[in-house]
Protein backbone atom coordinates (compact mmCIF):
# COMPACT_ATOMS: atom_id res chain seq x y z
CA UNK A 1 0.00 0.00 0.00
CA UNK A 2 0.94 3.39 -0.81
CA UNK A 3 1.17 6.57 1.55
CA UNK A 4 1.37 9.37 -0.89
CA UNK A 5 2.37 11.81 2.33
CA UNK A 6 5.44 12.75 3.70
CA UNK A 7 7.52 12.17 0.60
CA UNK A 8 10.19 14.73 0.05
CA UNK A 9 11.84 15.94 -3.03
CA UNK A 10 15.32 14.35 -3.45
CA UNK A 11 18.25 16.12 -4.78
CA UNK A 12 18.66 12.84 -7.16
CA UNK A 13 15.29 14.14 -8.56
CA UNK A 14 16.38 17.62 -9.29
CA UNK A 15 15.16 18.60 -12.78
CA UNK A 16 18.53 19.55 -14.81
CA UNK A 17 17.60 20.28 -18.12
CA UNK A 18 18.09 23.47 -19.29
CA UNK A 19 15.65 26.79 -19.38
CA UNK A 20 15.97 30.30 -19.83
CA UNK A 21 15.08 31.33 -16.26
CA UNK A 22 18.22 28.51 -15.58
CA UNK A 23 20.07 30.06 -17.80
CA UNK A 24 19.72 33.84 -16.40
CA UNK A 25 20.78 32.68 -13.17
CA UNK A 26 23.87 31.06 -14.24
CA UNK A 27 24.54 34.34 -16.54
CA UNK A 28 23.56 36.34 -13.12
CA UNK A 29 26.23 34.36 -11.02
CA UNK A 30 28.54 34.68 -13.74
CA UNK A 31 29.07 38.21 -13.71
CA UNK A 32 28.81 39.09 -10.39
CA UNK A 33 25.13 40.52 -10.75
CA UNK A 34 24.25 38.35 -7.60
CA UNK A 35 26.69 35.87 -5.33
CA UNK A 36 23.88 33.60 -4.47
CA UNK A 37 20.20 32.89 -5.21
CA UNK A 38 17.44 33.80 -3.04
CA UNK A 39 13.70 33.40 -4.63
CA UNK A 40 10.35 33.48 -3.17
CA UNK A 41 7.06 32.15 -3.70
CA UNK A 42 4.38 34.78 -2.48
CA UNK A 43 0.69 33.37 -2.70
CA UNK A 44 -2.10 35.31 -1.87
CA UNK A 45 -4.56 33.47 0.86
CA UNK A 46 -7.68 34.10 -1.06
CA UNK A 47 -8.06 30.84 -2.20
CA UNK A 48 -6.35 27.25 -2.54
CA UNK A 49 -3.54 26.42 -4.72
CA UNK A 50 -4.11 24.76 -7.85
CA UNK A 51 -1.75 22.83 -10.21
CA UNK A 52 -0.56 26.14 -11.76
CA UNK A 53 0.97 26.91 -8.99
CA UNK A 54 2.83 23.96 -8.83
CA UNK A 55 4.63 24.83 -11.62
CA UNK A 56 5.39 28.06 -10.02
CA UNK A 57 6.51 26.47 -6.77
CA UNK A 58 8.51 23.89 -8.24
CA UNK A 59 10.24 26.59 -10.24
CA UNK A 60 10.53 28.92 -7.36
CA UNK A 61 12.11 26.72 -4.91
CA UNK A 62 13.48 24.11 -7.41
CA UNK A 63 15.87 26.67 -9.28
CA UNK A 64 17.17 27.65 -5.69
CA UNK A 65 17.73 24.48 -4.70
CA UNK A 66 19.93 23.19 -7.64
CA UNK A 67 21.97 26.65 -6.87
CA UNK A 68 22.38 26.04 -2.91
CA UNK A 69 20.13 28.49 -2.61
CA UNK A 70 17.10 29.48 -0.40
CA UNK A 71 13.23 29.94 -1.20
CA UNK A 72 10.98 32.17 1.30
CA UNK A 73 7.57 31.52 1.34
CA UNK A 74 5.62 35.18 2.07
CA UNK A 75 1.93 35.85 1.91
CA UNK A 76 0.88 38.41 0.31
CA UNK A 77 -1.79 39.17 2.57
CA UNK A 78 -2.31 42.97 1.52
CA UNK A 79 -6.44 42.80 0.77
CA UNK A 80 -8.21 41.64 4.40
CA UNK A 81 -11.45 41.67 2.22
CA UNK A 82 -10.59 38.27 0.35
CA UNK A 83 -8.20 36.74 2.93
CA UNK A 84 -8.78 34.21 5.44
CA UNK A 85 -6.23 32.07 8.04
CA UNK A 86 -8.41 28.69 6.95
CA UNK A 87 -5.99 29.63 3.06
CA UNK A 88 -2.91 30.00 5.10
CA UNK A 89 -2.91 26.57 6.17
CA UNK A 90 -3.97 25.29 3.04
CA UNK A 91 -1.46 26.80 1.18
CA UNK A 92 1.52 25.41 3.97
CA UNK A 93 0.00 21.75 3.66
CA UNK A 94 0.07 22.13 -0.24
CA UNK A 95 3.90 23.05 0.13
CA UNK A 96 4.81 20.68 2.54
CA UNK A 97 2.84 17.86 0.23
CA UNK A 98 4.33 18.71 -2.76
CA UNK A 99 8.03 18.24 -1.19
CA UNK A 100 9.28 21.50 -0.56
CA UNK A 101 10.18 23.16 3.02
CA UNK A 102 10.91 26.89 3.38
CA UNK A 103 12.30 25.79 6.76
CA UNK A 104 12.70 29.30 9.15
CA UNK A 105 12.07 31.59 6.15
CA UNK A 106 8.03 32.16 6.90
CA UNK A 107 6.87 35.94 5.77
CA UNK A 108 4.04 37.99 5.43
CA UNK A 109 3.77 41.41 3.38
CA UNK A 110 1.79 42.70 6.39
CA UNK A 111 5.27 41.94 8.61
CA UNK A 112 6.34 44.75 6.33
CA UNK A 113 2.97 47.36 6.90
CA UNK A 114 5.46 49.62 8.93
CA UNK A 115 7.86 49.48 6.43
CA UNK A 116 6.19 49.81 3.28
CA UNK A 117 4.16 53.16 4.89
CA UNK A 118 7.18 54.65 5.22
CA UNK A 119 8.48 53.69 1.79
CA UNK A 120 5.38 55.48 0.39
CA UNK A 121 6.19 58.48 2.79
CA UNK A 122 9.91 58.86 1.11
CA UNK A 123 8.05 58.90 -2.47
CA UNK A 124 5.40 61.43 -1.86
CA UNK A 125 8.15 63.48 0.34
CA UNK A 126 10.51 63.28 -3.10
CA UNK A 127 7.05 64.27 -4.88
CA UNK A 128 6.57 61.04 -6.83
CA UNK A 129 3.82 59.98 -5.51
CA UNK A 130 0.47 61.92 -4.61
CA UNK A 131 -3.18 61.70 -3.00
CA UNK A 132 -5.85 61.62 -5.37
CA UNK A 133 -9.62 62.20 -4.84
CA UNK A 134 -11.06 60.79 -7.82
CA UNK A 135 -12.94 57.49 -7.80
CA UNK A 136 -11.92 54.48 -9.29
CA UNK A 137 -14.20 54.39 -12.34
CA UNK A 138 -12.42 58.03 -12.88
CA UNK A 139 -8.96 57.15 -12.43
CA UNK A 140 -9.95 54.28 -15.24
CA UNK A 141 -10.99 56.66 -17.40
CA UNK A 142 -8.13 59.19 -16.69
CA UNK A 143 -6.02 56.38 -17.80
CA UNK A 144 -6.72 56.49 -21.18
CA UNK A 145 -6.32 53.34 -23.31
CA UNK A 146 -3.82 51.36 -25.24
CA UNK A 147 -3.97 53.65 -28.14
CA UNK A 148 -4.77 57.08 -26.10
CA UNK A 149 -2.50 59.10 -23.12
CA UNK A 150 -4.44 59.22 -20.31
CA UNK A 151 -4.93 62.71 -18.34
CA UNK A 152 -3.34 64.34 -15.16
CA UNK A 153 -5.47 63.49 -12.10
CA UNK A 154 -6.73 67.49 -11.02
CA UNK A 155 -5.18 66.68 -7.51
CA UNK A 156 -1.91 65.12 -9.11
CA UNK A 157 0.63 68.77 -8.02
CA UNK A 158 -0.74 68.81 -4.53
CA UNK A 159 2.14 70.17 -2.22
CA UNK A 160 4.30 67.10 -0.50
CA UNK A 161 3.34 68.74 2.58
CA UNK A 162 -0.89 68.18 1.76
CA UNK A 163 0.17 64.78 0.56
CA UNK A 164 1.68 63.88 3.54
CA UNK A 165 -0.82 65.44 5.26
CA UNK A 166 -3.61 63.26 3.70
CA UNK A 167 -1.50 60.59 3.78
CA UNK A 168 -1.35 60.73 8.08
CA UNK A 169 -5.25 60.97 7.96
CA UNK A 170 -5.75 58.28 5.52
CA UNK A 171 -3.97 56.21 7.83
CA UNK A 172 -6.01 57.67 11.43
CA UNK A 173 -8.98 56.29 9.60
CA UNK A 174 -10.60 59.40 8.95
CA UNK A 175 -11.88 59.01 5.85
CA UNK A 176 -14.33 56.21 3.75
CA UNK A 177 -12.79 53.05 1.46
CA UNK A 178 -12.68 54.69 -1.84
CA UNK A 179 -12.50 58.31 -0.77
CA UNK A 180 -8.79 58.21 -1.11
CA UNK A 181 -5.96 56.51 -2.80
CA UNK A 182 -2.38 57.05 -3.30
CA UNK A 183 -0.93 57.11 -6.56
CA UNK A 184 2.97 57.10 -7.79
CA UNK A 185 3.64 59.99 -9.92
CA UNK A 186 5.27 58.54 -13.41
CA UNK A 187 3.36 59.67 -16.61
CA UNK A 188 0.31 59.53 -18.34
CA UNK A 189 1.45 59.02 -21.53
CA UNK A 190 3.10 56.40 -21.10
CA UNK A 191 3.03 53.28 -23.72
CA UNK A 192 2.95 51.12 -20.79
CA UNK A 193 -0.55 51.47 -19.40
CA UNK A 194 0.79 50.01 -15.46
CA UNK A 195 3.15 53.31 -15.31
CA UNK A 196 -0.01 55.49 -15.59
CA UNK A 197 0.42 56.48 -11.87
CA UNK A 198 -0.81 53.75 -10.63
CA UNK A 199 -2.20 52.83 -7.31
CA UNK A 200 -0.18 52.78 -4.33
CA UNK A 201 -2.45 52.60 -1.06
CA UNK A 202 -6.26 52.31 -0.99
CA UNK A 203 -8.41 52.65 2.27
CA UNK A 204 -10.29 49.22 3.29
CA UNK A 205 -11.40 49.43 6.47
CA UNK A 206 -11.78 45.62 7.50
CA UNK A 207 -10.24 44.20 10.21
CA UNK A 208 -7.08 42.17 8.25
CA UNK A 209 -6.23 38.24 9.44
CA UNK A 210 -2.96 39.19 11.29
CA UNK A 211 -2.91 43.05 11.55
CA UNK A 212 -6.31 43.10 13.29
CA UNK A 213 -7.78 46.81 13.14
CA UNK A 214 -4.50 48.46 13.57
CA UNK A 215 -4.24 49.59 9.52
CA UNK A 216 -7.08 50.96 7.34
CA UNK A 217 -5.05 51.12 4.75
CA UNK A 218 -3.50 48.46 2.83
CA UNK A 219 -0.99 48.92 -0.20
CA UNK A 220 -1.28 47.27 -3.49
CA UNK A 221 0.55 44.48 -4.72
CA UNK A 222 2.67 45.88 -7.12
CA UNK A 223 3.72 48.23 -4.56
CA UNK A 224 4.11 45.76 -1.55
CA UNK A 225 5.71 42.71 -4.12
CA UNK A 226 9.08 44.50 -4.95
CA UNK A 227 9.59 46.39 -1.85
CA UNK A 228 8.71 42.93 0.08
CA UNK A 229 11.32 41.66 -2.04
CA UNK A 230 14.12 44.34 -1.72
CA UNK A 231 13.69 43.78 2.66
CA UNK A 232 14.08 40.18 2.31
CA UNK A 233 17.00 40.59 -0.11
CA UNK A 234 15.83 38.04 -2.58
CA UNK A 235 17.92 37.85 -5.96
CA UNK A 236 15.32 36.28 -8.75
CA UNK A 237 11.73 37.49 -7.78
CA UNK A 238 10.03 34.95 -10.47
CA UNK A 239 6.86 35.60 -11.96
CA UNK A 240 4.02 34.25 -14.30
CA UNK A 241 3.75 36.31 -17.81
CA UNK A 242 0.95 38.67 -16.84
CA UNK A 243 3.94 40.83 -15.11
CA UNK A 244 5.82 41.14 -17.73
CA UNK A 245 4.33 44.65 -18.44
CA UNK A 246 4.51 45.39 -14.32
CA UNK A 247 8.13 44.55 -14.20
CA UNK A 248 9.15 48.28 -15.46
CA UNK A 249 6.68 49.15 -12.25
CA UNK A 250 8.69 46.63 -10.05
CA UNK A 251 11.98 48.38 -11.13
CA UNK A 252 11.03 52.39 -10.93
CA UNK A 253 9.67 51.68 -7.36
CA UNK A 254 12.74 50.11 -6.41
CA UNK A 255 14.76 52.41 -8.15
CA UNK A 256 13.19 55.57 -7.22
CA UNK A 257 13.36 54.59 -3.35
CA UNK A 258 17.36 53.80 -3.56
CA UNK A 259 16.91 50.20 -2.34
CA UNK A 260 18.32 47.11 -3.25
CA UNK A 261 17.50 45.83 -6.23
CA UNK A 262 16.22 42.27 -7.04
CA UNK A 263 15.80 40.92 -10.72
CA UNK A 264 12.36 39.99 -11.69
CA UNK A 265 11.72 37.29 -14.43
CA UNK A 266 8.69 35.95 -15.87
CA UNK A 267 7.42 32.81 -17.48
CA UNK A 268 4.16 31.43 -19.04
CA UNK A 269 1.47 29.69 -16.42
CA UNK A 270 0.22 26.64 -16.65
CA UNK A 271 -3.08 26.52 -18.37
CA UNK A 272 -4.75 22.75 -18.52
CA UNK A 273 -7.53 21.48 -20.54
CA UNK A 274 -11.16 20.58 -19.37
CA UNK A 275 -10.36 22.75 -16.78
CA UNK A 276 -10.07 26.49 -15.46
CA UNK A 277 -6.97 28.31 -13.83
CA UNK A 278 -8.73 31.41 -12.17
CA UNK A 279 -8.74 31.65 -8.40
CA UNK A 280 -11.81 34.17 -8.59
CA UNK A 281 -13.41 31.29 -11.16
CA UNK A 282 -12.72 28.62 -8.62
CA UNK A 283 -14.51 30.06 -5.75
CA UNK A 284 -17.14 30.78 -7.70
CA UNK A 285 -17.71 27.03 -8.41
CA UNK A 286 -17.43 26.27 -4.82
CA UNK A 287 -19.52 29.12 -3.96
CA UNK A 288 -22.10 27.96 -6.29
CA UNK A 289 -22.46 24.89 -5.06
CA UNK A 290 -21.22 23.26 -8.87
CA UNK A 291 -18.50 21.21 -6.53
CA UNK A 292 -18.52 20.29 -3.02
CA UNK A 293 -15.95 22.32 -2.25
CA UNK A 294 -12.17 23.57 -2.34
CA UNK A 295 -11.10 19.57 -2.09
CA UNK A 296 -13.58 18.20 -4.47
CA UNK A 297 -11.82 15.28 -6.67
CA UNK A 298 -12.66 17.28 -9.82
CA UNK A 299 -10.85 20.26 -8.63
CA UNK A 300 -7.58 21.55 -10.01
CA UNK A 301 -6.50 21.94 -6.38
CA UNK A 302 -3.75 20.80 -5.04
CA UNK A 303 -5.96 19.58 -2.01
CA UNK A 304 -8.41 17.95 -4.60
CA UNK A 305 -5.81 16.04 -6.55
CA UNK A 306 -4.12 14.99 -2.97
CA UNK A 307 -7.71 13.67 -2.34
CA UNK A 308 -7.75 12.23 -5.67
CA UNK A 309 -5.13 10.34 -5.54
CA UNK A 310 -2.62 12.54 -7.57
CA UNK A 311 1.11 11.93 -5.64
CA UNK A 312 3.82 14.72 -5.23
CA UNK A 313 6.07 12.97 -7.43
CA UNK A 314 3.81 12.63 -10.36
CA UNK A 315 2.75 16.28 -10.30
CA UNK A 316 6.79 17.40 -10.02
CA UNK A 317 7.44 15.13 -13.16
CA UNK A 318 4.72 16.93 -14.98
CA UNK A 319 5.57 20.31 -14.26
CA UNK A 320 9.94 19.03 -15.46
CA UNK A 321 8.10 17.60 -18.63
CA UNK A 322 6.31 20.75 -19.73
CA UNK A 323 9.31 23.02 -19.04
CA UNK A 324 9.69 26.59 -18.79
CA UNK A 325 8.51 28.34 -21.32
CA UNK A 326 8.12 32.45 -22.03
CA UNK A 327 5.02 31.91 -24.09
CA UNK A 328 1.61 30.79 -22.58
CA UNK A 329 0.03 27.36 -23.97
CA UNK A 330 -2.79 25.04 -22.85
CA UNK A 331 -0.77 21.60 -21.87
CA UNK A 332 -3.19 18.74 -22.70
CA UNK A 333 -4.66 16.94 -19.04
CA UNK A 334 -3.45 13.27 -20.82
CA UNK A 335 0.18 14.44 -20.07
CA UNK A 336 -0.55 15.27 -16.74
CA UNK A 337 -2.29 11.43 -16.31
CA UNK A 338 0.49 10.20 -17.97
CA UNK A 339 3.05 11.08 -15.54
CA UNK A 340 0.68 9.76 -13.13
CA UNK A 341 -0.08 6.30 -14.37
CA UNK A 342 3.54 6.22 -14.84
CA UNK A 343 4.65 6.71 -11.38
CA UNK A 344 1.57 4.49 -9.36
CA UNK A 345 2.30 2.05 -12.16
CA UNK A 346 5.51 0.78 -10.41
CA UNK A 347 5.10 1.18 -6.86
CA UNK A 348 1.08 0.61 -6.06
CA UNK A 349 -0.73 -2.62 -5.13
CA UNK A 350 -3.40 -4.36 -7.29
CA UNK A 351 -6.50 -5.44 -5.72
CA UNK A 352 -9.54 -6.74 -7.16
CA UNK A 353 -12.52 -4.86 -7.29
CA UNK A 354 -16.13 -5.21 -9.09
CA UNK A 355 -17.81 -1.91 -9.42
CA UNK A 356 -21.07 -2.89 -11.24
CA UNK A 357 -21.45 -6.82 -9.78
CA UNK A 358 -23.35 -9.66 -11.77
CA UNK A 359 -23.30 -12.46 -9.78
CA UNK A 360 -22.01 -15.94 -10.92
CA UNK A 361 -22.78 -19.34 -9.13
CA UNK A 362 -20.45 -22.10 -10.08
CA UNK A 363 -22.72 -24.89 -10.18
CA UNK A 364 -20.30 -27.83 -9.67
CA UNK A 365 -18.02 -26.38 -7.35
CA UNK A 366 -18.54 -27.78 -3.71
CA UNK A 367 -21.50 -25.94 -1.87
CA UNK A 368 -19.35 -24.92 0.75
CA UNK A 369 -15.79 -25.06 0.09
CA UNK A 370 -13.46 -21.81 0.28
CA UNK A 371 -9.81 -21.58 -0.94
CA UNK A 372 -7.00 -19.06 -1.12
CA UNK A 373 -5.56 -18.69 -3.93
CA UNK A 374 -2.02 -16.25 -5.12
CA UNK A 375 -2.49 -13.20 -6.24
CA UNK A 376 0.63 -10.94 -7.39
CA UNK A 377 0.70 -7.58 -5.18
CA UNK A 378 3.02 -5.39 -8.86
CA UNK A 379 4.08 -6.94 -11.70
CA UNK A 380 6.59 -4.22 -11.80
CA UNK A 381 7.57 -4.65 -8.27
CA UNK A 382 8.97 -8.22 -7.40
CA UNK A 383 9.50 -7.02 -3.97
CA UNK A 384 6.26 -6.59 -3.66
CA UNK A 385 5.15 -10.30 -3.26
CA UNK A 386 1.84 -11.82 -3.18
CA UNK A 387 -1.48 -12.12 -1.53
CA UNK A 388 -4.37 -14.81 -0.79
CA UNK A 389 -7.44 -14.06 -1.96
CA UNK A 390 -10.57 -16.38 -1.58
CA UNK A 391 -12.66 -17.81 -3.84
CA UNK A 392 -16.02 -19.69 -3.22
CA UNK A 393 -18.73 -21.40 -5.38
CA UNK A 394 -20.51 -17.93 -6.09
CA UNK A 395 -18.85 -14.75 -7.09
CA UNK A 396 -19.67 -11.30 -8.45
CA UNK A 397 -18.31 -10.32 -11.61
CA UNK A 398 -18.94 -6.76 -13.68
CA UNK A 399 -22.14 -6.77 -15.45
CA UNK A 400 -19.61 -5.39 -18.97
CA UNK A 401 -17.97 -8.71 -18.60
CA UNK A 402 -21.10 -10.90 -19.33
CA UNK A 403 -23.00 -10.86 -22.37
CA UNK A 404 -26.71 -13.02 -23.39
CA UNK A 405 -26.51 -12.10 -26.49
CA UNK A 406 -22.57 -10.87 -27.77
CA UNK A 407 -21.65 -8.69 -30.04
CA UNK A 408 -18.87 -9.35 -32.28
CA UNK A 409 -15.45 -9.75 -31.30
CA UNK A 410 -17.32 -9.73 -27.58
CA UNK A 411 -14.76 -12.67 -26.03
CA UNK A 412 -15.77 -12.09 -22.53
CA UNK A 413 -18.02 -14.32 -20.81
CA UNK A 414 -21.37 -15.17 -22.75
CA UNK A 415 -23.43 -18.37 -23.07
CA UNK A 416 -21.32 -21.77 -24.07
CA UNK A 417 -17.88 -19.59 -23.74
CA UNK A 418 -14.94 -20.22 -21.41
CA UNK A 419 -13.22 -17.28 -19.77
CA UNK A 420 -10.60 -17.23 -17.29
CA UNK A 421 -10.93 -16.10 -14.12
CA UNK A 422 -7.99 -13.87 -13.19
CA UNK A 423 -5.85 -16.17 -10.21
CA UNK A 424 -8.62 -18.89 -9.96
CA UNK A 425 -10.17 -21.27 -12.95
CA UNK A 426 -11.66 -21.53 -16.68
CA UNK A 427 -15.19 -21.55 -16.08
CA UNK A 428 -18.10 -21.57 -18.94
CA UNK A 429 -21.72 -20.10 -18.65
CA UNK A 430 -24.26 -22.83 -18.68
CA UNK A 431 -27.31 -20.79 -18.33
CA UNK A 432 -28.67 -17.57 -17.25
CA UNK A 433 -31.57 -16.30 -14.49
CA UNK A 434 -33.47 -13.20 -15.57
CA UNK A 435 -35.71 -10.30 -13.77
CA UNK A 436 -39.29 -11.65 -15.29
CA UNK A 437 -40.61 -8.18 -15.06
CA UNK A 438 -37.61 -6.51 -16.66
CA UNK A 439 -35.96 -9.60 -18.37
CA UNK A 440 -32.88 -8.35 -17.18
CA UNK A 441 -30.27 -10.72 -16.60
CA UNK A 442 -29.46 -11.03 -12.73
CA UNK A 443 -27.53 -14.37 -12.63
CA UNK A 444 -24.88 -15.99 -14.29
CA UNK A 445 -24.85 -20.40 -13.79
CA UNK A 446 -21.81 -21.69 -15.03
CA UNK A 447 -19.14 -24.96 -14.28
CA UNK A 448 -16.03 -24.84 -13.60
CA UNK A 449 -12.75 -26.81 -14.68
CA UNK A 450 -10.60 -27.73 -11.92
CA UNK A 451 -7.58 -28.88 -13.41
CA UNK A 452 -7.62 -25.03 -14.50
CA UNK A 453 -6.67 -24.04 -10.79
CA UNK A 454 -4.27 -21.06 -11.17
CA UNK A 455 -5.39 -19.90 -14.84
CA UNK A 456 -3.66 -22.80 -16.81
CA UNK A 457 -5.16 -25.98 -18.70
CA UNK A 458 -3.29 -29.04 -18.74
CA UNK A 459 -4.27 -29.46 -22.12
CA UNK A 460 -3.32 -26.34 -23.57
CA UNK A 461 -6.60 -24.62 -24.15
CA UNK A 462 -6.75 -21.22 -24.77
CA UNK A 463 -9.15 -19.05 -24.03
CA UNK A 464 -9.20 -15.14 -25.68
CA UNK A 465 -10.09 -13.25 -22.05
CA UNK A 466 -9.47 -12.92 -18.69
CA UNK A 467 -11.78 -11.05 -16.13
CA UNK A 468 -11.45 -10.40 -12.40
CA UNK A 469 -13.80 -10.88 -9.93
CA UNK A 470 -14.82 -10.76 -6.18
CA UNK A 471 -16.13 -14.44 -3.72
CA UNK A 472 -19.48 -13.39 -2.96
CA UNK A 473 -18.66 -14.69 0.72
CA UNK A 474 -16.16 -12.48 1.79
CA UNK A 475 -16.79 -9.39 -0.50
CA UNK A 476 -16.36 -5.95 1.08
CA UNK A 477 -18.86 -3.39 0.57
CA UNK A 478 -18.04 -0.29 -0.73
CA UNK A 479 -18.99 2.84 -2.44
CA UNK A 480 -16.68 3.87 -5.56
CA UNK A 481 -16.90 7.30 -6.88
CA UNK A 482 -15.90 7.60 -10.41
CA UNK A 483 -14.94 11.04 -11.30
CA UNK A 484 -14.47 12.50 -14.95
CA UNK A 485 -13.50 16.06 -16.29
CA UNK A 486 -15.01 19.06 -14.88
CA UNK A 487 -15.88 20.54 -18.22
CA UNK A 488 -16.46 19.00 -21.09
CA UNK A 489 -14.63 20.92 -23.67
CA UNK A 490 -10.97 21.55 -23.60
CA UNK A 491 -10.68 25.18 -23.29
CA UNK A 492 -13.73 26.32 -21.03
CA UNK A 493 -12.26 29.74 -20.65
CA UNK A 494 -12.66 30.08 -24.37
CA UNK A 495 -16.33 31.29 -24.55
CA UNK A 496 -17.94 33.82 -26.61
CA UNK A 497 -19.19 37.10 -25.48
CA UNK A 498 -21.88 36.90 -23.36
CA UNK A 499 -21.57 32.79 -22.33
CA UNK A 500 -20.13 31.83 -18.98
CA UNK A 501 -17.54 29.23 -18.39
CA UNK A 502 -20.34 27.02 -16.26
CA UNK A 503 -22.22 26.70 -19.00
CA UNK A 504 -19.33 24.30 -20.05
CA UNK A 505 -19.79 22.42 -16.76
CA UNK A 506 -19.67 17.93 -17.06
CA UNK A 507 -23.30 17.01 -16.17
CA UNK A 508 -21.59 13.38 -15.66
CA UNK A 509 -18.10 14.42 -13.75
CA UNK A 510 -19.23 12.48 -11.14
CA UNK A 511 -21.06 8.90 -10.48
CA UNK A 512 -21.12 7.42 -7.36
CA UNK A 513 -21.47 3.39 -7.38
CA UNK A 514 -23.12 2.48 -3.99
CA UNK A 515 -23.14 -1.23 -3.99
CA UNK A 516 -19.17 -2.45 -5.37
CA UNK A 517 -17.46 -5.24 -3.99
CA UNK A 518 -14.21 -5.42 -2.96
CA UNK A 519 -11.70 -8.38 -2.61
CA UNK A 520 -11.46 -8.37 1.81
CA UNK A 521 -8.04 -7.13 1.92
CA UNK A 522 -9.35 -3.55 0.88
CA UNK A 523 -11.71 -3.43 3.83
CA UNK A 524 -8.95 -1.83 5.68
CA UNK A 525 -7.54 0.02 3.19
CA UNK A 526 -5.95 3.08 5.18
CA UNK A 527 -7.43 6.71 4.36
CA UNK A 528 -5.26 8.34 1.75
CA UNK A 529 -3.48 4.96 0.50
CA UNK A 530 -4.01 4.49 -3.58
CA UNK A 531 -4.61 0.82 -5.88
CA UNK A 532 -4.75 -0.39 -8.65
CA UNK A 533 -8.19 -2.24 -9.20
CA UNK A 534 -7.22 -4.73 -11.66
CA UNK A 535 -8.63 -3.87 -15.25
CA UNK A 536 -10.28 -0.53 -13.77
CA UNK A 537 -7.72 2.09 -12.71
CA UNK A 538 -6.19 3.54 -9.93
CA UNK A 539 -8.17 4.27 -7.11
CA UNK A 540 -7.50 5.92 -3.45
CA UNK A 541 -9.59 5.68 -0.51
CA UNK A 542 -10.42 8.97 0.47
CA UNK A 543 -9.14 10.28 3.38
CA UNK A 544 -12.31 12.07 4.93
CA UNK A 545 -14.74 9.21 3.91
CA UNK A 546 -13.06 5.92 3.79
CA UNK A 547 -13.62 4.38 7.44
CA UNK A 548 -12.21 1.01 8.40
CA UNK A 549 -14.67 -1.57 7.54
CA UNK A 550 -17.00 0.98 5.10
CA UNK A 551 -14.15 2.26 2.51
CA UNK A 552 -15.25 4.64 0.37
CA UNK A 553 -12.35 4.98 -2.93
CA UNK A 554 -12.21 7.83 -5.26
CA UNK A 555 -11.12 6.98 -9.09
CA UNK A 556 -7.93 8.38 -9.17
CA UNK A 557 -7.07 7.71 -13.20
CA UNK A 558 -8.14 5.25 -15.75
CA UNK A 559 -6.00 2.63 -16.95
CA UNK A 560 -6.15 3.79 -20.45
CA UNK A 561 -3.54 5.99 -21.80
CA UNK A 562 -3.87 7.55 -24.80
CA UNK A 563 -0.71 9.95 -24.45
CA UNK A 564 1.80 7.10 -24.35
CA UNK A 565 0.58 6.01 -27.69
CA UNK A 566 0.67 9.88 -29.22
CA UNK A 567 4.42 10.00 -27.95
CA UNK A 568 5.37 6.71 -29.07
CA UNK A 569 3.90 7.81 -32.55
CA UNK A 570 5.44 11.26 -32.48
Amino acid sequence: MYDPYGETMTEKETPQTTNFIRDAIKEDLTKGRFTKVHTRFPPEPNGYLHIGHAKAICIDFGLAQEFGGKTNLRFDDTNPAKEETEYVGAIMEDIRWLGFNWEDRLFYASDYFEKIYEFAVALITKGKAYVDDLTADQIREYRGTLTQPGRESPFRNRSIEENLDLFSRMRAGEFADGAKVVRAKIDMSSPNINLRDPVMYRIIHKPHHRTGDTWCIYPMYDFAHGQSDSLEEITHSLCSLEYEDHRPLYDWFVQALGIYHPRQIEFARLNLTYTVMSKRKLLELVKGGHVKSWDDPRMPTLSAMRRRGYTPEAIRNFCERIGVAKRDSIIDMQLLEFCLREDLNKRVPRAMAVLRPLKVVIDNYPDIATEELDAINNPEDAAAGARKVPFSKVIFIEQDDFREIPPPKYYRLSPGTEVRLRYAYFITCVSVVKNPATGIVTEVHCTYDPATRGGDSPDGRKVKSTIHWVSAQHAVDAEVRLYDYLFKVPDPDNVSEGNDFKMHLNPNSLEILPTCKLEPGLALAAPGSIWQFERLGYFNADQFDSKPGKPVFNRTVTLRDTWAKIEKKS
